[in-house]
């Protein structure tokens, strides 16, 4: 069971790493050439659009993998326990704080007309990044675990 969820803690790792990376190096950058009041509307729409049930399912499912499953590895004494524990952290610090700490707010600023486009960018692009960053770790420490466990 352990490997089974270290794999799927893996894939949503991945996947939302992925995205980030996709916003970072490409979205972002876009939206910044338009005229401010177009980059903020496209992304209110984005921002809508991304709260679907595939987007909740990896990000939220994820998050819940990375809270049991570092208690099921340390209970079981499980090979690269810790870099199961590693890896849930990365994707819980990294990834769903930072969310809920920095962007989720900003997006919520920005659809309500209270955060100025350029401070959203300014705020939102670095924390972006983090995220993109602790996702790759993320994947890099539970592949890690994965080959401890072979």
């Amino acid at each position: 069971m352990t490997k089974i969820l270290t794999l799927a803690g893996l894939l949503g790792s991945a996947l939302m790493g992925g995205l980030f990376f996709a916003f970072g190096t490409s979205v972002m950058s876009s939206l910044q050439r338009l005229p401010a009041g177009q980059g903020a509307a496209a992304m209110n729409l984005i921002n809508v659009r991304i709260q679907n049930p595939l987007f909740l399912l990896v990000f939220c499912g994820t998050a819940l993998i990375c809270l049991a499953l570092p208690v099921l590895a340390l209970v079981q004494n499980a090979p690269g326990k810790w870099w199961i524990v590693a890896g849930s952290a990365l994707y819980l610090i990294g990834i769903i704080v930072i969310s809920f700490a920095i962007n989720i707010p900003l997006n919520d600023g920005l659809a309500a007309g209270t955060t100025d486009w350029t401070a959203y960018l300014a705020r939102w692009n670095p924390a972006n990044n983090l995220r993109a960053v602790a996702g790759a770790l993320s994947v890099i420490a539970f592949g890690l675990a994965l080959i401890r466990a072979e």
